[in-house]
């Protein structure tokens, strides 16, 4: 009898699972549906979830009216370079505050926390500023460099750090090996699920990122993809052209799709992990 209850709890689970998986993908879904129908066809209400002359038409437009290529480089450099840069010094910075002793070093930590309260476009003039008398406006340094470390990176690496035995860093020390060489050595890889977790988190973040290259990157050879296709509706020859929109947008998500399958193993244990220690 109780084989029999439970059974019908799990089934009544799945099937709530299915719905709420069913409606977090019909979006995406329907995007791609559009993305391959001719602009005669209906695009809203129910005939807009059938195909009736797929065509490749709206791909080839997009390659037309943007420089996609160009695009997708900038985009692939500063999602590689920017999540490179944040793995690094979150890692260090939470090693730092997880596992050192200096003086002021938790209102330090907290005071980073707390940054997390100011929204970010209140910074964004003074870091226009910033990156003019840098001479980076114009530059994909100027959207990966305000990036390279951030207040819950820190946070959620040093939550990660914390417990790590500090008897495996002290031994490190006794058979001589340096202060960035425990870092590079012992911490780096005994944190490969955390790493993994937020390398997902900060592929999706900077490759959907459009707000900070919109500001700091003024050519359209520069811009990079997620600009790009938000120009689209005012490109030469288009009135609203949402199958080509849609077919943009699809080939957009494709990259981080990919990024998604390869490492989703780690994002439940990652982030759990990073949770719950402390």
């Amino acid at each position: 009898m109780g084989y029999i209850k439970a059974r019908k709890g799990n089934i009544i689970v799945y099937i709530l699972l299915g719905v709420i998986t069913f409606i977090s993908l019909f979006p995406i879904i329907w995007m791609c549906i559009i993305a391959f129908k001719g602009t005669g066809e209906s695009i809203s209400g129910f005939n807009s979830l059938w195909i009736n002359n797929p065509t490749l038409k709206n791909f080839k437009n997009v390659f037309e009216v943007i420089p996609i290529l160009s695009s997708l480089y900038n985009s692939i450099f500063t999602t590689v370079m920017g999540t490179i840069t944040t793995l690094f010094f979150c890692s260090l910075a939470g090693y730092g505050f997880a596992k050192y002793q200096f003086p002021g070093r938790d209102f330090l930590f907290y005071f980073i926390v707390a940054t997390l309260l100011v929204p970010p476009e209140v910074g964004s003039i003074p870091l226009f500023i910033i990156m003019r008398r840098l001479h980076l406006i114009n530059s994909l340094w100027s959207v990966i460099i305000p990036k390279a470390a951030t207040a819950i990176g820190i946070f959620y690496m040093r939550q990660y750090i914390i417990n790590i035995p500090t008897e495996v860093i002290e031994s490190a020390r006794i058979d001589g090996s340096s202060e960035f060489g425990i870092y590079l050595k012992i911490i780096v890889p005994m944190i490969k699920p955390a790493l993994a977790t937020w390398t997902l988190l900060t592929v999706i973040a900077r490759w959907n990122d459009f707000f900070w290259p919109l500001i700091f990157l003024r050519s359209t050879v520069k811009h990079t993809l997620m600009v790009s296709i938000s120009l689209l509706p005012v490109s030469d020859g288009l009135s609203t052209p949402w199958p080509v929109i849609m077919a943009g947008t699809t080939f957009a998500i494709i990259p981080v799709v990919v990024v998604y399958i390869f490492l989703q193993r780690f994002l439940k244990s990652g982030i759990s992990a990073g949770a719950v220690k402390g």
